[in-house]
């Protein structure tokens, strides 16, 4: 079961109101980085959790957080709203937040919400889920959670800067504070387990004796050149210490793929439905390639 007692986890003031910011702000509501993405993100994962339940725990801990992470930034949306014209036909030459309006403000804040937030992004666009990651692997979802925070901060921080109102930056303040949090705290379970050398790769699980071993640690170049960006992953031990990275030229180990006919009531040309007329097409395609270099 979930609660509430109604009040904000962190408070929220608006000193001069802005249509146009309660905009951005909806990106840090229903965006690919926002609160609802996380919130969906680690209560779902909590739902699928299996091993120690304090992970779950955790998970669902953290997840009631973020809704009411969505809860602030709900408000502030409101109170940036509060002000903006409802009729086209009101003076906006005159009033520096109406004038806003017609500078970039999304009319489904008027139209569809009655001066409130939407679940969706600056552009409008619903949040559908798509980007919400729970695997039910403990460690591939504590990576995937680090790298929702480390977006979700970079948001905040953008958010930060574009704005002058005092109210807006200590909230926004706050939530980066906790995206901060969120990031050690993620890294902290993975440190727990043991670290990247225990948990990688991920599934750890799967016996690495089956893999096409030769591929492991391999850097592999697909510049036409053949040159090959070194770095850290290049050369020296692996991160998981079970390997030597490396470096080559990444060539061709298969031949060209070779297809049936299609079947001749799949609707393709008379000309696809047998292998002689396959081979005549490769063959004029062919040419025309190699007419073309």
């Amino acid at each position: 079961m979930f609660y509430t007692d109604g009040k904000l986890q962190y408070p929220v003031r608006v000193e001069t109101p802005n249509p146009v910011f309660a905009r951005a702000l909806q990106q840090a509501i229903g965006g690919v980085e926002g609160e609802i993405r996380v919130a969906m993100q680690y209560m779902f994962q909590a739902f699928g959790s299996r091993g120690p339940t304090k992970y779950r725990d955790m998970l669902l801990n953290t997840a009631t957080e973020e809704l009411g992470h969505i809860e602030m930034l709900a408000t502030a949306v409101a109170l940036n709203l509060e002000g903006a014209p409802l009729s086209l036909q009101e003076d906006v030459s005159k009033n520096p937040v109406a004038g806003s309006v017609l500078n970039g403000i999304d009319f489904r804040q008027l139209l569809s919400t009655g001066l409130a937030a939407l679940p969706s992004d600056a552009n409008g666009v619903p949040f559908d889920c798509s980007h919400v990651y729970a695997s039910g692997n403990i460690a591939g979802d504590m990576y995937a959670n680090v790298t929702a925070e480390a977006t979700g901060r970079t948001l905040a921080v953008r958010l930060y800067n574009m704005t002058d109102d005092p109210g807006m930056k200590d909230m926004l303040s706050f939530l980066i504070a906790r995206d901060t949090m969120h990031q050690q705290q993620w890294l902290a379970v993975i440190e727990e387990l043991g670290g990247s050398a225990a948990q990688l790769p991920v599934p750890n699980s799967f016996d690495q004796s089956k893999e096409q071993s030769d591929f492991s640690y391999v850097y592999l170049g697909h510049m036409v050149d053949g040159s090959i960006p070194e770095g850290r992953w290049s050369n020296g031990e692996s991160i998981d210490g079970k390997g030597q990275f490396s470096a080559r030229a990444s060539e061709p180990l298969g031949d060209k793929p070779s297809l049936a006919p299609a079947r001749p009531d799949s609707g393709a040309q008379t000309d696809q439905t047998s292998k002689s007329g396959m081979s005549g097409m490769i063959g004029q395609l062919e040419g025309a390639v190699e007419r073309n270099l």
